[in-house]
């Protein structure tokens, strides 16, 4: 008994030296040539293909220990596909680390509040992150939409603003997918549950979001433009928000006439009642937050002061001053 006891401590004091040997040797940085490796992990490729690869560009030495500490801690299973860049001398556990963890080298792409799906598809294609026109395809995709409840109401408002790093081998399919469920994580069920206090589900939640999105860009104000909003929504009062007419032409060279405002379509909240169909816009956290908690106060009507803020009215007399006095050569007031 006491030579088993004895023998089983030699082989675990053996195992912990060689661990320990195989972790010194692929914690030393390899003796290759100083300088920069872009190295690509295509999707679905082999292990064994990855670390052949990288022993001939010269990122690591020994294939063989290199794959044995990988399988013995199964890493070999890990291994996130993308581009990487290692940076040489490299120690082979850092490049094991970095492509386990994902850690490759990306592009990053950068979503303003208040960008509209087509102007979103344009900066990917102008980030070199892959074509508009199959952004725009990938975007209308009843598979795509349908994963995150969307297949009724488009992607229009769903792509959430926010910096997002891609590899360069992301698809937009890729790309589309991934900004939608950031989407879906951010809108909590805590949000849900107070949409339904202020008797609105989602999509209407983020619709009347991305007007707020449109109209204000400061934050102190949103709360208050929700509530004019909500006010107007309660009193049967249309909407007349400029960027929803604006949202509906087919074109528009940035001069709003009275004949747009009368032209119908179903984004022109001059002509008809509630909310448009679906969002102007792709709004953020804060145009959101604003449309659940618009501000207590009665205010109908709100006027542009030209300095980015806005005069607030609760009957159409004050509203007309203010048009007079802030907007004398507008078309007309909200």
């Amino acid at each position: 008994m006491k030579k088993l006891v004895l023998g089983a401590l030699f082989l675990s004091f053996s195992l912990l030296l060689f661990i320990g040997f195989l972790f010194a040797f692929l914690s030393t940085p390899s003796r290759g040539n100083p300088g920069a490796v872009e190295f690509a992990v295509d999707r679905g490729e082999s292990f064994s293909s990855v670390v052949d690869r990288l022993e001939r560009v010269g990122v690591i030495s020994h294939e063989r220990i290199f794959t044995l500490w990988a399988r013995l801690w199964a890493l070999d299973k890990k291994i996130q596909w993308g581009l990487y860049r290692f940076v040489l001398p490299l120690a082979p556990i850092k490049v094991l680390d970095r492509m386990v963890l994902g850690k490759g080298h990306f592009r990053r792409l950068t979503i303003a509040e208040g960008l509209t799906l087509v102007e979103i598809a344009a900066l990917v294609e102008r980030e070199g992150l892959g074509s508009s026109e199959r952004f725009l395809e990938e975007a209308r995709n009843p598979e795509i939409l349908a994963r995150v409840g969307l297949q009724d109401v488009g992607a229009e408002g769903y792509l959430f603003p926010d910096t997002y790093h891609f590899s360069l081998s992301a698809s937009e399919r890729d790309i589309i997918k991934m900004i939608m469920d950031y989407f879906d994580e951010r809108f909590t069920p805590a949000m849900e549950e107070q949409a339904r206090r202020v008797g609105l589900n989602r999509h209407q939640v983020v619709t009347l979001a991305s007007l707020i999105e449109k109209e204000s860009g400061v934050d102190n104000e949103r709360s208050i433009v929700s509530a004019v909003f909500h006010n107007r929504l309660r009193d049967r009062i249309p909407l007349q928000s400029d960027p929803t007419v604006i949202y509906g032409l087919k074109s528009f060279n940035g001069d709003l006439t009275r004949k747009h405002l009368r032209t119908p379509t179903p984004y022109n909240t001059y002509v008809i009642r509630g909310l448009p169909p679906g969002p102007i816009s792709n709004p953020g956290l804060a145009s959101l937050w604003a449309a659940l908690y618009p501000a207590d106060v009665s205010y109908l009507y709100f006027v542009s002061k030209n300095d980015g803020t806005h005069f607030f009215s609760e009957t159409i007399g004050e509203h007309n001053q203010a048009v007079n006095r802030y907007q004398r050569r507008r078309v007309n007031g909200h």
